[in-house]
């Protein structure tokens, strides 16, 4: 499978080959700040599966994740969380289907709780490197 996703003004398209390697929803305190929300569904790809192939994106920190923005209208596009090789991509930015998630992460941070059938991870999951701990709502 191959996508072409872009920011809203269409400045910035990406192209993304094969399925994500997860989705999930991200209630980190960094995703919260940068992305006006109480969470973020997020999509990771291997950084080898995505490329920009049109426009230049401003590329930031908050603190340690680089992140990427469409230059024009704003559009946050993605993540590079350091030492882990993926890019977390806005799910919003996907085709219908495609985002499917497994999991929620860093609920420590959480607004409120969510009431879903989907695992709550208190910070990471151990296929990121984490604990397997949750959250006991």
């Amino acid at each position: 499978m191959e996508y072409t996703i872009q920011c809203l003004c269409g400045a910035v398209k990406m192209k993304l080959v094969g399925e994500p390697m997860q989705c999930l929803y991200c209630h980190c305190d960094d995703c919260q700040r940068v992305h006006g929300g109480a969470y973020l569904p997020a999509a990771m790809y291997l950084t080898s599966q995505t490329s920009i192939v049109a426009g230049d994106p401003i590329l930031w920190k908050l603190r340690t994740t680089e992140r990427a923005t469409c230059r024009s209208c704003g559009t946050r596009l993605f993540a590079e969380p350091p030492g882990f090789g993926v890019r977390s991509i806005t799910a919003s930015l996907l085709p219908e289907g495609v985002f499917r998630p497994a999991f929620h992460m860093q609920c420590q941070h959480a607004v409120r709780p969510i009431q879903d059938d989907l695992p709550h991870f208190k910070q990471f999951p151990a296929i990121f490197g984490g604990s397997d701990e949750k959250m006991l709502w």
